[in-house]
Protein backbone atom coordinates (compact mmCIF):
# COMPACT_ATOMS: atom_id res chain seq x y z
CA UNK A 1 0.00 0.00 0.00
CA UNK A 2 1.23 3.49 -0.87
CA UNK A 3 2.11 5.65 2.11
CA UNK A 4 3.61 8.61 0.32
CA UNK A 5 4.52 10.16 -2.99
CA UNK A 6 6.46 12.86 -4.74
CA UNK A 7 3.80 13.95 -7.21
CA UNK A 8 3.15 11.27 -9.82
CA UNK A 9 6.88 10.63 -10.15
CA UNK A 10 7.73 8.55 -7.11
CA UNK A 11 5.40 6.44 -4.97
CA UNK A 12 6.56 5.09 -1.63
CA UNK A 13 4.88 1.78 -0.95
CA UNK A 14 5.10 -1.47 0.93
CA UNK A 15 3.04 -4.40 -0.32
CA UNK A 16 3.32 -8.10 -1.12
CA UNK A 17 4.33 -7.21 -4.68
CA UNK A 18 6.56 -4.17 -4.26
CA UNK A 19 8.64 -2.45 -1.57
CA UNK A 20 9.93 1.02 -2.32
CA UNK A 21 10.38 3.18 0.74
CA UNK A 22 12.91 5.63 2.12
CA UNK A 23 15.31 5.61 5.02
CA UNK A 24 17.42 8.29 6.70
CA UNK A 25 14.78 10.98 5.97
CA UNK A 26 16.21 14.34 7.09
CA UNK A 27 14.69 17.79 6.83
CA UNK A 28 16.63 21.04 7.20
CA UNK A 29 15.12 24.49 7.81
CA UNK A 30 17.06 27.73 7.87
CA UNK A 31 16.62 31.49 7.61
CA UNK A 32 18.48 34.46 6.16
CA UNK A 33 19.60 37.14 8.61
CA UNK A 34 21.45 40.39 7.98
CA UNK A 35 23.94 41.79 10.46
CA UNK A 36 24.41 45.54 10.60
CA UNK A 37 27.60 46.80 12.16
CA UNK A 38 27.20 49.45 14.87
CA UNK A 39 30.05 51.51 16.25
CA UNK A 40 31.00 50.47 19.77
CA UNK A 41 28.53 47.57 20.11
CA UNK A 42 27.65 44.22 18.72
CA UNK A 43 26.04 44.08 15.26
CA UNK A 44 22.26 44.35 15.06
CA UNK A 45 20.65 41.20 13.66
CA UNK A 46 17.70 41.56 11.29
CA UNK A 47 15.55 38.67 10.12
CA UNK A 48 15.18 38.81 6.34
CA UNK A 49 13.22 35.71 5.33
CA UNK A 50 12.98 31.94 5.75
CA UNK A 51 15.10 29.91 3.33
CA UNK A 52 13.89 26.96 1.33
CA UNK A 53 13.57 23.80 3.37
CA UNK A 54 15.63 20.85 2.18
CA UNK A 55 14.94 17.13 2.51
CA UNK A 56 17.35 14.26 1.95
CA UNK A 57 16.67 10.53 2.04
CA UNK A 58 17.93 7.24 0.68
CA UNK A 59 15.94 4.70 -1.33
CA UNK A 60 16.95 1.07 -1.71
CA UNK A 61 16.13 -0.43 -5.09
CA UNK A 62 15.97 -4.21 -4.77
CA UNK A 63 14.80 -6.40 -7.66
CA UNK A 64 13.78 -9.05 -5.11
CA UNK A 65 11.21 -6.52 -3.82
CA UNK A 66 9.51 -6.00 -7.18
CA UNK A 67 11.52 -2.96 -8.24
CA UNK A 68 13.50 -2.56 -11.46
CA UNK A 69 16.56 -0.66 -10.15
CA UNK A 70 17.98 0.57 -13.43
CA UNK A 71 14.61 1.72 -14.79
CA UNK A 72 13.83 3.57 -11.54
CA UNK A 73 17.22 5.31 -11.55
CA UNK A 74 16.91 6.35 -15.21
CA UNK A 75 13.45 7.77 -14.52
CA UNK A 76 14.67 9.73 -11.50
CA UNK A 77 17.61 11.10 -13.53
CA UNK A 78 15.05 12.44 -16.02
CA UNK A 79 13.05 14.06 -13.19
CA UNK A 80 16.17 15.91 -11.96
CA UNK A 81 17.32 16.95 -15.43
CA UNK A 82 13.87 18.21 -16.52
CA UNK A 83 13.27 20.24 -13.36
CA UNK A 84 10.02 18.57 -12.32
CA UNK A 85 8.02 20.26 -9.55
CA UNK A 86 5.52 18.35 -7.38
CA UNK A 87 3.99 18.13 -3.91
CA UNK A 88 5.57 15.78 -1.37
CA UNK A 89 2.98 13.80 0.58
CA UNK A 90 3.78 11.41 3.44
CA UNK A 91 1.03 9.53 5.31
CA UNK A 92 -1.68 11.53 3.58
CA UNK A 93 -0.27 14.95 4.58
CA UNK A 94 1.70 17.43 2.51
CA UNK A 95 5.15 17.99 4.00
CA UNK A 96 4.89 21.69 3.13
CA UNK A 97 2.39 24.11 1.62
CA UNK A 98 4.96 24.56 -1.16
CA UNK A 99 5.77 22.13 -3.93
CA UNK A 100 9.21 20.52 -4.11
CA UNK A 101 11.94 20.17 -6.73
CA UNK A 102 14.39 17.31 -6.94
CA UNK A 103 17.77 19.05 -7.02
CA UNK A 104 20.25 16.22 -6.56
CA UNK A 105 20.46 12.49 -7.09
CA UNK A 106 23.37 10.15 -6.45
CA UNK A 107 23.41 6.44 -7.15
CA UNK A 108 25.36 3.44 -5.98
CA UNK A 109 25.18 0.29 -8.06
CA UNK A 110 25.72 -2.36 -5.42
CA UNK A 111 24.85 -5.73 -6.95
CA UNK A 112 24.80 -6.95 -10.55
CA UNK A 113 24.29 -10.34 -12.13
CA UNK A 114 26.83 -11.81 -14.55
CA UNK A 115 25.10 -10.39 -17.65
CA UNK A 116 25.12 -6.86 -16.27
CA UNK A 117 21.60 -6.84 -14.87
CA UNK A 118 21.45 -4.44 -11.93
CA UNK A 119 19.54 -6.10 -9.07
CA UNK A 120 20.36 -3.91 -6.06
CA UNK A 121 21.16 -0.22 -5.87
CA UNK A 122 20.68 2.84 -3.67
CA UNK A 123 19.72 6.40 -4.51
CA UNK A 124 20.37 9.43 -2.32
CA UNK A 125 17.78 12.08 -3.19
CA UNK A 126 17.69 15.78 -2.29
CA UNK A 127 14.48 17.79 -2.54
CA UNK A 128 14.16 21.56 -2.04
CA UNK A 129 11.03 23.61 -1.61
CA UNK A 130 9.81 25.48 -4.66
CA UNK A 131 7.86 28.72 -4.21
Amino acid sequence: MAFGQFGAFLTFETSDRRILNFQDFKQKSSATWAEHKRPGSKPAAEFICPDYREITFTIELNAAHGVRPRAEMEFMETIVEQGAIAPLVIAGRRVSDCNWRMTELSESWDRMYNQGQLVYAKMDITLKEYA
